[in-house]
């Protein structure tokens, strides 16, 4: 279960946060909550819940987008504790022309079975869309990344990564999307040290509220903490509801 140890961001994330452009007649605030939930007895004992919350606030003409997201995933087997992780952070965005913008966030993250006590982390960069039509958007940032770590044996880590994103979305109908995102933190003190993050997400409705979700997560540290490993992999089916 060490490789549950991470959720979608839904971003993830993000620290990586969905590029793809507002509609004119997008409301004012968006909440979005993903849930999933196994549990299994007899001759396997797996109990596992995730879950995620991404609330975006979108002040009319104002050119602000300001966004809060939380994540969990928690897991046992055969009676132990085998995942525990959380992350939450929040993000604000400021549009400088129709395609560019300017965005800070923040986050805090927690994950025991990748050998993280806590990691804060705080990016800033420059937004862009490249590609803005009805049914696909495209969208990269480029800026940096402050992190403040302590592993599990005590030691405590702080660097700073440059990063590099990009968002892609299709929308097969209103409420129907299949989306990519993908992150490289490259570490400017150590050559060696570099993350990159991947999700993956296909979004099918059962009404205009709630949505059966499919995700896919990656995340790769070519330098983790001591005795863990470099790849973590989830796989999560679960229910969206949008509100």
């Amino acid at each position: 279960m060490r490789g549950a140890a991470f959720i979608l961001l839904g971003l993830t994330a993000p620290a990586v946060a969905p590029l793809a452009a507002q509609d004119a007649t997008a409301k004012a605030v968006v909440a979005t909550a993903n849930v999933s939930f196994v549990d299994a007895a007899g001759n396997t004992d797996v109990t596992t819940l995730s879950g995620d919350q991404r609330l975006e606030y979108t002040p009319p003409e104002s050119g602000w987008k300001l966004a809060e997201f939380a994540s969990m995933v928690y897991g046992r087997t055969e009676g132990e504790t085998s995942a525990n992780a959380l992350k939450l952070g929040a993000r604000a965005d400021r549009a400088i022309t129709g395609r560019l913008s300017a965005f800070g966030g923040a986050s805090y993250e927690r994950n025991r079975f990748a050998g993280i006590a806590r990691r804060f982390e705080e990016i800033t960069g420059l937004a862009y869309r490249i590609l803005d039509l009805p049914k696909d958007q495209l969208g990269a940032e480029l800026g940096a990344s402050f992190t403040q770590q302590r592993n599990l044996d005590g030691v405590d880590d702080g660097f700073v990564a440059a990063r590099a994103a990009t968002s892609y979305r299709h929308l097969f109908t209103e409420h129907a999307w299949f989306q990519q995102l993908l992150e490289f933190l490259p570490s400017l003190e150590d050559g060696a040290d570099r993350r990159i993050n991947s999700e993956t997400s296909l979004v099918a409705p059962l009404s205009t509220r709630f949505a059966v979700k499919v995700g896919y997560t990656i995340r790769y540290d070519n330098l983790p903490v001591p005795g863990f490993e470099q790849t973590d992999r989830v796989l999560s089916t679960g229910l969206q509801a949008t509100f």
